[in-house]
């Protein structure tokens, strides 16, 4: 029974030799293959992909780049084109408004006028005056009513703030007609204490 049973084994044995053998060059080409195309594969999806996207994402930063370079200058040219034409307006318009002497406007019911250099609310007010005595003589008015006129018209003036070249400073018609109307109802005392001023402003004679 022993030897039956190894001339079985050794007869199986031998068997399962004889096909290795037989198959062993299909065996090994199978696993050539194999190895092949797992080592394609591998390479690949390694060296391959990223390549592919390297690339990609290079041109994309070179358009990216060379549209940002050209979106970039326009905008700085149409910025600077921008900031010049705000420039010279701003410069017209101070030139307009700064001018070296004052300016007067007439309109329907006051006078507007523009300061010029050194002028002030008081000198502003003398002129005022000035423009409507122009075209109102008023022959009963001395320095001193000229004086006190100018100063009523400061003081009531709807202008608060400081004034410098280019400021504009409306006096209405009929502002000026009330400090007139005030400055005749003045007793002698009020005259002579204003003679002082009057006589330091020789353009009121």
């Amino acid at each position: 029974m022993e030897e039956n049973k190894n001339e079985e084994y050794e007869n199986e044995d031998g068997t399962a030799k004889g096909w290795f053998q037989e198959n062993l060059r299909i065996i090994i080409s199978i696993v050539i293959v194999i190895a092949i195309a797992g080592g394609i594969y591998s390479y690949s999806k390694r060296s391959q992909a990223p390549i592919s996207v390297t690339s990609i994402g290079e041109e994309q930063i070179i358009e990216q780049g060379n549209v940002s370079g050209e979106n970039a200058t326009g905008t700085e040219g149409v910025i600077g084109q921008q900031e010049e034409t705000a420039t010279d307006a701003t410069a017209s318009q101070k030139s307009k408004q700064v001018a070296p002497t004052g300016t007067s406007q007439e309109t329907e019911g006051s006078f507007v006028e523009t300061a010029g250099k050194g002028d002030g609310t008081t000198l502003l007010a003398r002129r005022a005056l000035a423009n409507y005595l122009e075209k109102n003589p008023d022959s009963e008015l001395t320095p001193e009513h000229k004086i006190y006129i100018e100063d009523y018209l400061r003081k009531h003036v709807d202008f608060k703030g400081k004034v410098s070249i280019g400021t504009s400073v409306e006096f209405s018609k009929r502002l000026v007609q009330e400090a007139i109307t005030k400055s005749k109802i003045l007793n002698d005392s009020q005259l002579k204490n204003l003679h002082k001023y009057a006589v330091r402003v020789p353009s009121l004679s």
